[in-house]
């Protein structure tokens, strides 16, 4: 289960010193605190912050208490103190309570992103939910932070500042309504990176056999889709730029090499050079000994 990945996560709290600050989304990122309880009998008396403290129930149950106004909080919720707030909580007397949790101050930079819907409602806005089930990725993300910080390798300090991002959005995610979260995507912008796809593919397997279907499949896409989408992009089939792509390739070994033709057709996807000058004459108006001879130009 996710949250069995929380209840191993202890080394969560060796996160202080290591994750101090970020930017998310338009927003400074103070990471104030982190913490972990095993699951046992305890309460913190009421107290507030400066800052959103968020817990994470892993194991137990317990009564999170805001302003007077009680909460049952159970294995599986996460619950949110925002700045201000007055809280406690007393675990179940019988079973305990595990929590993770972490402290986080936000500060728009610049033009405030808060001006519009987004995942930030549901941490700045007082009417939104403090106690939620929807943890999306938040144990997976707790669980990779502190592996982050029991075994500190290369590249850590980005890895966490990418960890850290993506845990206060989750945070925020899960306080936020569906009409927080909504978001336009654009329906093209799938169909324009494939296409980008299948161009780098053909650009990168120039020397090799290759077929529509074999673009296809980089992209996941049956051949006639995959057909259909590339000459809507481009103008032109994709067999139509894979050759194209073959003879600039030629002529521009031709001009910064000194390969032979025979070895140069080879490099452009022709086992024979024959086919190659054939199909370069048609393109450029010449074989290709008097475009290099030529340097490219073709005299009328």
């Amino acid at each position: 289960m996710t949250l069995d990945l929380v209840a191993h996560a202890a080394n969560f709290v060796d996160l202080t010193g290591l994750l101090s600050t970020g930017e998310v989304d338009g927003f400074t990122v103070g990471y104030l605190s982190w913490g972990f309880f095993t699951p046992q009998v305890w309460r913190n008396h009421l107290h507030t912050h400066s800052f959103h403290e968020i817990c994470l129930a892993y194991s137990g149950s317990g009564t999170f208490t805001v302003d007077g106004a009680d909460h049952r909080v159970e294995t599986g919720t996460v619950f949110v103190a925002r700045p201000g707030e007055v809280h406690e909580i007393i675990s179940d007397p019988v079973e305990g309570l595990g929590i993770a949790f972490w402290g986080i101050a936000l500060q728009p930079v610049g033009a405030s992103p808060a001006t519009s819907p987004g995942w930030w409602d549901g941490l700045l806005r007082e009417d939104r939910p403090r106690v939620s089930t929807a943890l999306g990725s938040l144990p997976a993300l707790i669980s990779a932070l502190s592996a982050e910080a029991r075994s500190p390798r290369a590249g850590m300090g980005e890895q966490l500042r990418a960890l850290g991002g993506a845990l206060v959005v989750e945070t925020g995610r899960a306080f936020a309504t569906a009409e927080d979260l909504a978001v336009e995507v654009d329906p093209t912008a799938r169909s324009v990176s494939s296409v980008a796809a299948m161009e780098r593919f053909l650009a990168d397997n120039l020397d090799r056999p290759l077929q529509v279907e074999d673009a296809a499949s980089v992209v996941h896409l049956s051949t006639r889709h995959a057909a259909r989408l590339f000459a809507a992009e481009t103008g032109e089939s994709v067999m139509a730029a894979l050759r194209r792509m073959r003879l600039e390739r030629g002529a521009h070994l031709l001009l910064d090499s000194d390969a032979p033709v025979a070895q140069i057709a080879r490099a452009c996807g022709y086992p024979e050079p024959r086919a190659f000058i054939t199909a370069f004459r048609r393109r450029y108006g010449q074989p290709p000994g008097a475009f290099r001879t030529r340097g490219g130009t073709l005299h009328l």
